[in-house]
Parts: C-alpha cells; structure tokens; sequence
C-alpha cells in the first residue's frame, strides 16, 4: 500500500472513529486495536540503579543496605522474601503507570503483546523455566474485569521462552486492598489466600524440582508475590522467580531530595 493510501485510510479512519491517545490525550492517527499513540508506548524506560539487591532487584541510592559479601538487602537475607529473585521493567510511575491502569482498568487487551516485549528485554534469555505461571486473580474480580492481566502476560513470555502456562495457583478468598497498608499488614492481608489448584494434579508434589516464573503487572512490596512463591515451593518448586512489567521505586522521594539539595547548593541558596 502507497503512503498515499495509508495516509487516507487513517484520515478515514479517524473520521469515523474519533479518538484520542488514552494517555496523552492527543489524537491519535494510526489504524490499531491500542488506542496509545507511538509516542506514548515507546516512552517507558527502563528502571536504572547504581546499586540493587541481588535477589531481589531493589534499587537503593547507596550501597549501605547490601550485604557486601552477597550483595542482598535485610529482607532477603532474613528470608522474608519467599521467591528467589525478581526482574521488573520499569519503575511504577508517569507513562508506564499509566499504561497499565490504561491495560487493567480500561480492558485494552492488546497492550498485553507491546508489555510482552518490554518484560523479554529484562528476562536474561539464559534463564532457563519450567513452567510459568500467572499471579491469579478472585474469581469475583477476573468476572468484573473480564480477564486476567497477568496471564495475557504469562502467555507472552511463555511463547519467547518455550514454556508452557500452568494456572497451578488459585486465591481462595479476594482479600481487601493492599493500597495503604503498612508492609506488616499487606503481608497478613495475604496469608493462607493462595493454594494450589490441587485437582489439577495427579501426583503429590505436582512442581517438584521444577523452575517456575511468577509473572505479575506490578511489584510493589513483595508481600503478594512472595505469599504465592511459598505456596508453589510448599508444592515443590525448586526455584521461584517474579517477573513484573514494574516496580515500585522507593528511592524516588530520596532522589527528588537531594537534586533539590543540590540545586540550592548551585544558587546559592542555604
């Protein structure tokens, strides 16, 4: 097709379905199923850090918190943190966060192939899964929401990496909002709603020595994923990894306040 031909298709297009770019509210010109403009879903970057945790990827501004001899942060090295490491996209905030409020709460499913791509380039591709499986939703709100976030993603990442979907996790009660709870109670709000979907199984220890991928949209204290990896060890999982498309980066306020800092030591201003 000649750009001619495209350019007028579009301008039909948009003549019959006026829209606008659910993020930045600009009108959108190309024919897709995603109504996002280019720009916007080019836009996220990936999270960067001089220091993280080595199991499970916290970012800190200093490397005082880490363990010199192994690298990991207080919780991991308490064991709080049932899984045995997390890779995340990006950090929870501006356009990504938006895409994925866009992705959940507008139900535009498929934003689920861009997000796909964005988590293969922080999975190492030597790593090696058995099985990954898909951070599951209560009934009651996959009913409400018409689908499950996370297993559009499961599937994504289960096709780069040859591995089959397993839906061996099931939440047996909904649970109330982890927004706004301390990280003690997030990790209470959690406990005994996850099992195991014991009928789909024959054998006893249906993960047994197997790699599992965990894959979730967001990452915010841990308390949900590592609440799910203790359930698929208990199972017999020998290794639980999270996958999430981003994170909560807690080193913002600390940033933001020392540019500040370091801006009024620049003018002069004390």
């Amino acid at each position: 097709m000649s750009e001619a031909a495209k350019k007028a298709l579009r301008g039909f297009f948009n003549l019959l379905f006026p829209d606008e770019c659910r993020v930045c509210g600009e009108s959108l010109h190309e024919v897709s199923r995603i109504p996002v403009c280019s720009r916007c879903l080019r836009e996220p970057q990936p999270l960067a850090a001089e220091y993280y945790c080595s199991a499970c990827r916290t970012p800190f501004v200093t490397p005082h918190p880490l363990d010199p001899a192994t690298g990991k942060c207080a919780l991991c090295r308490q064991g709080l943190q049932g899984f045995d490491a997390v890779y995340s996209y990006g950090s929870y905030e501006g356009t990504l966060r938006k895409l994925i409020h866009v992705y959940k709460y507008d139900g535009v499913e498929p934003l689920a192939a861009p997000f796909g791509k964005l988590l293969a380039q922080v999975l190492p591709r030597e790593e090696h899964f058995d099985v990954v499986v898909p951070m599951p939703l209560h009934w009651r709100k996959r009913w409400q929401r018409g689908f499950n976030q996370a297993e559009l993603l499961a599937r994504e990442i289960a096709r780069r990496w040859n591995a089959p979907v397993n839906h061996a996790l099931r939440r047996r009660r909904a649970g109330r909002p982890q927004a706004g709870l301390t990280n003690a109670q997030r990790r209470s709000n959690v406990a005994g709603v996850f099992a195991i979907k014991r009928n789909l199984f024959d054998e006893q220890k249906p993960l047994k020595g197997k790699r599992v991928l965990l894959i979730d949209d967001v990452f915010t204290t841990g308390a949900t994923a590592s609440a799910c990896a203790r359930v698929l060890k208990r199972a017999g999982a020998e290794h639980v990894t999270l996958l999430a498309l981003a994170r909560t980066d807690r080193r913002a306020p600390v940033v933001e306040i020392a540019q500040a800092a370091s801006s009024a030591r620049s003018s002069g201003v004390t």
